[in-house]
């Protein structure tokens, strides 16, 4: 039997981006905001100079990896067909910077096991693992919604998660 083909999203679920944003914030104009002041905002309302933090070069090379992800992710690529599938194109560095990220924190991933494009539409499988209403609404299959202060208090019918583990127990 085909193994299922999982999806998962980088931003936010593998990569923690949230993290980013706070410490720019931080560092750059010496505001510290705390993440339940962020809760059920956008990002780019949370954060008054996203788009210089997301267009920085290094913002995202220098993400943290999202705790337990790196262990789950090992054990779920010898029972599905991961592909990482990353919105890319919208952010001039983003492209080189997210596959290095990848190839540094996930070199047991296969370089074709990486999707980066512009949207997400048109890629398809049985499960896809994402933190924004704008990519799981469109899916046909099954999705996990990953918690992110910016998609907290809404679900719209997806199966949330917070964490990796919760992944685990989900689909191992």
């Amino acid at each position: 039997m085909a193994q299922k083909r999982l999806l998962v999203d980088m931003d936010g679920v593998l990569a923690d981006t949230y993290q980013q944003f706070f410490r720019l914030e931080s560092n750059i104009t010496g505001k510290k905001i705390e993440r339940e002041n962020v809760i059920g905002v956008s990002e780019a309302d949370a954060f008054p100079n996203y788009l210089s933090y997301i267009h920085k070069a290094g913002f995202f090379r220098d993400a943290p990896v999202i705790e337990n992800a790196i262990e789950v992710m090992k054990k779920l690529n010898n029972v599905y067909d991961i592909f990482i599938v990353s919105s890319a194109m919208e952010f001039p560095n983003s492209l080189r910077e997210k596959y290095d990220w990848l190839q540094e924190h996930f070199p047991f991933l296969h370089w074709k096991q990486i999707i980066l494009c512009g949207s997400k539409i048109p890629v398809q499988g049985d499960i896809l693992i994402d933190d924004h209403f704008k990519n799981l609404d469109y899916f046909k299959k099954t999705t996990l919604l990953y918690t992110q202060p910016h998609n907290m208090g809404r679900d719209k019918g997806h199966q949330r998660v917070n964490n990796w583990k919760e992944i685990e127990s989900i689909l191992l």
